[in-house]
């Protein structure tokens, strides 16, 4: 169980969305135009982001490879250095460029930045250089939104003598939407929500989404998504949202969802 540093409450609205794979090389306008109406309705935003693709190139142009364990990349010393330079030096630089050029006024952050990820090794026999998030410090978050300021999170943690360390982004977007209280997580996907014979579900239930599962109407990569949802919910956020770039899809809710 790891632990966040607490926030006050606020009146404000907070919605956290977790970005990653091949949408991050090119946002659609369609993305821009409904994050502008979240801001217009007065939603305070956070951006954590992963960099697969990206970082998958530059671990196979310096001959390194990897391997996924548990949904979680094993991560070597010297595959975590190019982790941190490709998530750091060149995803996150380009995603708070796109964004501030549709308008959005974007700061990139890693969790080096105000001690933002405090972090021990998850577990170093089985994954190498992989975080587990102790404490996320919420103060620099809190000054950034107040001041309508899209934090942007690349997924490196340090631990306290400063090594860096990889984190599942999934991970850390659910622990800071739980750190800031935020109302809901999205997770943006290349697939538009869950989709039940074609048609993509508005609103499912933990219960529905098992059944779905265990049917084979849920499958392939949709399944860690669920997961990850799931895990959400039962770690204490309101509502998590598989979305497409549109930022609409399907919302899972532990509230009893009405036929």
């Amino acid at each position: 169980m790891t632990t966040s540093k607490s926030t006050q409450h606020t009146e404000h609205k907070r919605i956290v969305i977790k970005l990653g794979g091949s949408m991050l090389e090119g946002l659609e306008p369609s993305f821009f135009k409904t994050f502008h109406e979240f801001q217009h309705a007065g939603y305070e935003i956070i951006i954590v982001h992963g960099g697969g693709p990206a970082i998958n190139r530059e671990l196979a142009k310096n001959g390194v490879t990897s391997s996924v364990v548990n949904g979680i990349r094993v991560t070597s010393k010297e595959a975590v250095s190019i982790v941190q330079a490709t998530l750091v030096g060149q995803v996150n630089p380009s995603l708070v460029h796109q964004l501030n050029k549709a308008g959005i006024e974007a700061i990139g952050l890693s969790g080096y930045d105000g001690k933002l990820l405090s972090c021990t090794v998850l577990d170093e026999a089985v994954y190498g250089s992989v975080g587990q998030i102790q404490q996320v410090q919420t103060e620099m978050l809190e000054k950034l939104v107040k001041a309508q300021m899209v934090p942007v999170i690349s997924c490196i943690g340090a631990t306290e003598d400063g090594a860096p360390l990889n984190i599942n982004a999934d991970t850390v977007a659910s622990e800071i939407a739980l750190a800031v209280k935020a109302d809901s997580l999205l997770l943006v996907t290349d697939t538009p929500g869950i989709q039940i014979n074609q048609v993509v579900q508005a609103t499912v239930s933990p219960d529905a989404i098992t059944q779905w599962v265990a049917s084979g109407d849920i499958y392939g990569g949709m399944i860690p998504k669920v997961e990850a949802a799931l895990a959400c919910l039962q770690s204490g956020i309101p509502s998590v949202q598989i979305v497409g770039q549109q930022l609409t899809g399907t919302d899972i809710t532990l509230q009893e969802v009405l036929a």
